[in-house]
């Protein structure tokens, strides 16, 4: 049995097929004729892109249209002037364009490496996966091929890329299994738009794992288990049979409101990272927008997106939303996050420095072109705005402040807007759960970001192993810093949600209910199994279950308290 990540939900079972990558080893040489050395880098640029763009194309019907924008992104990548200036910089310098390509490519792969948020180090693989594309066009080698594959196969791959997952054919796929990657990786997002069970960073499975051998992807556990006994094989049979049925019956829930099993009203939203994953929040039948990530509008760009790009994109999803609410995060960025126009500095400390809303109110100019933006957007829907990482009420206020500055400029503009447009907070630092009754009067809403609230409570970076094992929400430390943020924001009457991973956590949802959270915002996937688990529960067997959670003293006490409860 092998352990990994558990990137893509389900279990797969089928036979083993170990994808070779291509040898792309080169030496390197040097030129007289930089020229003609350019030419032939532009020449394997301009076929990379045009069989990306084919990928892309495919993707959009076979998996779908925010998944095919991963690939549209590594057009827009392999050409963006930076880059590709660079590695033309270096060929002029009498360097083969394959070492001006690696060299320059893997400067920049490390440099989003050395960012802390996860989502800007997708950006590292998505150059890796360009590197290998354009150096196998200036080698005249093919890259891996999983278009043809027999029926009931599970992939074992270093790592799949974008580029691998765009050419398979799901119904001949059982599993997939790679050595590097984690859930938040653009391959395991396109695994789980496939619906193909997936287990990533499992060390030696290209060593351990051979043609041939028959394998189980539980890819809900994060296990592989290779050559399983008889007993093990019906075991996981008929697990996955229950999977499937699991799956089907979750349809019922499709089209129904979020209730619970008395009637208490919740809303069921979805997550978001860009205007083109709104139809995936609606295809999974979400209520509401409860976080869009506008970062990615500033991290896909070359400069400052202006105004009306900033503004085209809150529009779209607003209209796509059909008024129902739609809660725009306002830019999260720090130190840790290397956007070149912003010329932020690197420093020691990303996470507890320079970021978020402590650079926008640093930079009340720019931050003015997303609010003016926010705010013309929410006249065609109910647009919400909100400040990331606040830690005091002199933040949330002096936002209030630059938002009615932008409300008088664009009345005297003539534009339309929604004059009572909410302004709320994400709480997500141990201060604003330490005073969450004074931010509430100032807040029109709270929305809780576990993943960072649970770091900064246990002073524990998930990434690093060492203390992984103090990341986890189940700590009473977090548990209290959670009911205190959602029974502030009730006793005030704001609309408390939640946008973390927590929010889909089944085990802790009886505590949410309990202390009466109103939103859960998910992943889509977990959409339609959130409003099931919500509909289970009763306030009164909740808030039965939060009183004695609250009163254990270890993580594995609660934990083992929830999971007794779920039975």
């Amino acid at each position: 049995m092998y352990e990994g990540v558990n990137a893509s939900e389900g279990i797969g079972i089928g036979t083993v097929a170990v994808a070779v990558e291509p040898d792309l080893t080169f030496t390197p040489h040097t030129v007289e004729d930089t020229e003609a050395e350019k030419a032939r880098f532009d020449k394997a640029l301009e076929t990379f892109c045009k069989k990306t763009e084919a990928q892309a194309e495919h993707m959009k019907t076979s998996v779908g249209e925010a998944e095919a924008e991963i690939m549209y992104g590594h057009v827009t990548l392999a050409q963006d002037p930076e880059l590709g200036g660079a590695i033309k910089a270096s060929i002029e310098g009498g360097t083969c364009a394959e070492q001006a390509l690696t060299e320059t490519s893997t400067m920049f792969e490390n440099m989003f490496l050395s960012m802390d948020d996860e989502m800007f180090r997708l950006r590292a693989a998505d150059i890796a996966d360009i590197r290998t594309g354009i150096l196998a066009e200036l080698l005249g080698r093919e890259v891996v091929d999983l278009s043809v594959l027999p029926e009931g196969t599970v992939i074992v791959i270093h790592d799949l890329t974008p580029s691998m997952t765009a050419t398979i054919d799901k119904k001949n796929v059982a599993g997939i299994v790679t050595e590097v990657g984690g859930r938040t990786s653009h391959s395991a997002i396109i695994a789980r738009a496939l619906e193909i069970p997936a287990v990533l960073s499992v060390s030696n499975a290209c060593g351990a794992l051979h043609n041939g051998m028959t394998a189980i992807v539980d890819g809900s556990r994060g296990l592989v288990i290779a050559e399983p006994d008889e007993k093990t094989l019906a075991e996981y049979t008929q697990r996955r049979e229950d999977f499937i049925a699991e799956k089907q019956a979750l349809e019922a829930f499709r089209g129904k409101p979020t209730i619970t099993a008395d009637g208490f009203k919740k809303i069921m939203a979805c997550n978001i990272g860009s205007p083109d994953d709104v139809k995936g929040a609606l295809d999974q039948d979400a209520e509401a927008i409860g976080l869009f990530r506008s970062e990615f509008l500033f991290m896909d760009a070359k400069s400052l997106p202006s105004e009306e790009e900033q503004f085209e994109a809150y529009r779209k999803v607003a209209v796509a939303l059909k008024g129902a609410p739609v809660i725009i995060r306002t830019l999260d960025v720090g130190g840790d996050k290397e956007i070149p126009y912003l010329k932020l500095v690197k420093e020691e400390n990303p996470f507890m420095g320079y970021r978020a809303i402590r650079y926008c109110l640093d930079n009340a100019d720019e931050y003015k072109v997303q609010l003016r933006a926010l705010l013309r957007a929410s006249a065609f829907g109910d647009i919400k705005i909100m400040v990331p990482m606040v830690t005091c009420v002199e933040e949330i206020r002096a936002v209030k402040d630059l938002v009615e500055v932008c409300k008088d400029e664009l009345r005297e503009e003539g534009y339309k807007f929604n004059e009572d447009i909410e302004v709320g907070i994400m709480t997500e630092t141990a201060a604003s759960a330490n005073i969450p009754d004074l931010l509430a009067k100032e807040a029109d809403f709270f929305s809780i970001g576990t993943n960072d609230l649970t770091g900064y409570t246990m002073a524990a970076d998930r990434g690093n192993d060492k203390v992984a094992y103090l990341y986890s929400w189940y700590y009473p430390a977090v548990l209290r810093a959670i009911k205190s943020i959602i029974e502030a924001g009730v006793k005030e009457g704001i609309m408390v949600g939640m946008c973390g991973e927590a929010a889909a956590d089944p085990l802790l949802t009886p505590l949410l209910i309990a202390w009466g959270m109103e939103e859960f915002s998910t992943s889509a996937p977990s959409i339609l199994r959130t409003r099931k688990t919500i509909s289970q529960w009763t306030v009164e067997e909740a808030k039965e279950l939060a009183d004695k959670a609250v009163q254990c003293t270890t993580a594995d006490e609660v934990k083992a308290l929830l999971e007794a409860a779920a039975k």
